[in-house]
């Protein structure tokens, strides 16, 4: 059976972000670098279907998060993986708003201080971008490293949750 997934574009500050959701929760929140292909190759057998009223409440929360009126995300999400890599994505969900860690901080977290590495690739392909806040991990030394958004937007997000950083 195809999957269906809806989505819409999240306008925001002159930036589209394209966001999709299955019936389950929010699948993929992408960044201003990425447009409909880099979101319908993560899901190539479903089947999209533009749907702004079904995706209106995830807008507008990550919404009110980007205006600094909300900490944390409430709706749920649908992400698929590796065993790995969603330990590694709910590992970070755990991390609190205004705080960071380090890739190894992750590493040990989910039992695995060796995998460091393999934590950062897990990282670059967290699906949903934000709300699975991997802009909070950084690197050892404290500068802000890779972000599937670019290391601007890691940069803003950060900014927003008044952490600082080095770059």
């Amino acid at each position: 059976m195809e999957q269906k997934i809806y989505y819409d574009i999240f306008h925001f500050n002159g930036d589209e972000i394209f966001m999709s959701a299955t019936d389950k929760g929010v699948c993929y929140v992408g960044s201003p670098e990425e447009d409909y292909e880099d979101m319908a190759k993560r899901f190539p057998t479903a089947v999209f279907e533009k749907n702004p009223e079904f995706l209106k409440p995830y807008r507008e929360e990550l919404a009110e998060y980007l205006e600094g009126k909300l900490r944390q995300f409430s709706l749920p999400a649908d992400v698929k993986g590796t065993p790995f890599q969603e330990a590694v994505w709910t590992a970070l969900k755990e991390i609190p708003y205004g705080e960071t860690c380090t890739y190894s901080d992750i590493a040990e977290k989910i039992g695995k201080p060796a995998a460091v590495r393999a934590v950062g690739t897990a990282i670059g392909a967290n699906p949903v971008l934000i709300s699975v806040p991997c802009h909070r991990v950084i690197g050892k030394n404290e500068a802000i490293t890779g972000y599937r958004g670019g290391i601007s937007m890691k940069q803003q997000l950060l900014e927003l949750e008044k952490v600082h950083c080095r770059s």
